[in-house]
């Protein structure tokens, strides 16, 4: 009996030790994870700076060359279909970051919608990852674009009101586009163009709709870089309205999306009897 007792202590022993490895081992590769999607993050958010930042010297060229001088609704349009196609480029290149983000908001709404695979530590290196490439990337585009174009591109954070009905706009602008993401990825067409079509009138509304307001980033991140370029990233004003109303808003709307669209309990496997 004795001679049981200890073996079975051992392969007890044993069976712990394998279990705590396999925790160990889990928590490394989910900490590697998290840095690599960092990562991609910024490494993404870096050349959607650029490219964003041109979208307004873009709609201006193809508006000129098309003559559509004067066509109230063609600076819209045209804006929607090169959001679009950015979009559709952007959506192949994050795919093969391993699913890179540009918007810190965004990853904070899909983890409170409960259908992301982050978590709170990956949520919280992101996040600056994400303002690092921004703010390389506007960097890099103010460095790049000739002078004379310089007036037309970038997007300083500035208000038309006051602080608190900026905050509150951003407030209610994220609330409203973060509600429209969940709504078109989650349950939308299924069609990846499709989706994407809708994502960008999604956006381009909302933006034109708060331009009365704020200049309407609902990405912290990319205010954070156009801001630092200006030396208003550290300002309680910046804070106030461009990370703290926007991530309420996001995650007000995640909160308002998850109640209405629960996410699917996990299956459990049979078990096998024996």
């Amino acid at each position: 009996f004795i001679y049981i007792y200890t073996r079975k202590r051992k392969y007890v022993s044993r069976n712990q030790k394998r279990y705590v490895n396999r925790i160990i081992l889990s928590s490394q590769s989910r900490k590697m994870n998290a840095v690599r999607s960092a990562l991609g993050d910024m490494v993404i958010t870096f050349f959607w700076v650029i490219l964003s930042a041109t979208f307004g010297l873009q709609t201006a060229a193809i508006v000129s060359a098309a003559g559509f001088h004067g066509i109230t609704w063609a600076p819209p349009l045209i804006t929607t279909v090169v959001v679009f196609f950015s979009i559709s480029v952007f959506t192949v290149i994050g795919n093969f970051l391993g699913g890179a983000s540009f918007n810190p908001c965004g990853n904070a709404a899909f983890y409170t919608a409960g259908v992301s695979t982050d978590s709170l530590f990956s949520l919280a290196i992101r996040s600056p990852a994400q303002a690092l490439g921004a703010a390389a990337g506007a960097i890099t585009i103010m460095e790049m674009i000739p002078e004379k174009y310089k007036t037309m591109i970038g997007g300083r954070p500035s208000f038309r009101v006051d602080a608190h009905s900026g905050a509150i706009s951003e407030v209610i602008l994220s609330f409203c586009v973060t509600f429209l993401v969940l709504l078109i990825i989650l349950r939308g067409p299924r069609k990846l163009l499709a989706k994407t079509f809708l994502l960008a009138i999604a956006t381009v509304s909302v933006f034109i709709a708060g331009s009365t307001f704020t200049r309407p980033f609902m990405n912290p991140a990319i205010a954070f870089g156009w801001a630092y370029i200006h030396k208003s990233h550290n300002t309680w004003n910046h804070f106030y309205v461009y990370w703290f109303s926007s991530f309420t808003g996001a995650i007000l709307s995640a909160i308002l999306f998850r109640s209405l669209f629960p996410p699917p309990l996990p299956v459990q496997k049979k078990q096998k009897k024996a």
